[in-house]
């Protein structure tokens, strides 16, 4: 069986969310290993084992987050030039734009020569003030299920050879 591995960060609960609704869309596709695991517990191991990925992440500061990006930073080198070809796609929970966030992964993704199969999804809480972006954070059913049906597609399109 193929795997998915869904590496992903959340300190509020939002990206923990959208994760969560991705792994179950791929999860509908039943010739597909779905593992979901932390940036802070996933590392080399878990991306080789893996045909495709899944990052998911909240926007900092107008960056990916710190565990995210010392997940990547401790992963690069050991796996550089290993993932060639393999499919990804990213989610990001942001509180206002989230595309810094994006083009980060996505530089680190070109590095390691994968293909992305969809454009970033980028879930906007329009969280500004301290205590909004503080606050744990409800992720409407709408942007859930686009999460989900992002899950289930990359789940079939290894699944199928496609990508």
């Amino acid at each position: 069986m193929k795997k998915l591995l869904i590496v992903f960060h959340s300190r509020t609960g939002g990206a923990l969310q959208m994760a969560h609704a991705a792994a179950a869309g791929a999860r509908r596709e039943p010739s597909i290993t779905v593992r979901l695991q932390g940036a802070v517990d996933s590392g080399p191991a878990a991306l080789l084992e893996a045909e495709g990925y899944l990052f998911v992440c909240p926007e900092n500061l107008a960056a990916m987050s710190g565990a995210m990006k010392e997940f990547f930073d401790r992963c690069y080198y050991p796996v550089l030039e290993r993932l060639i070809g393999r499919p990804y796609a990213t989610l990001i929970c942001a509180g206002s734009d989230g595309t810094s966030a994006a083009r980060q992964i996505e530089r680190i993704a070109t590095g390691w020569r994968l293909k992305a199969i969809a454009p970033p999804l980028i879930v906007c809480t329009s969280s500004q003030a301290p205590e909004d972006i503080l606050r744990p954070k409800h992720i409407d059913a709408a942007a859930l299920a686009r999460c989900e049906e992002l899950g289930a597609t990359l789940a079939a399109g290894l699944a199928f050879d496609i990508y």
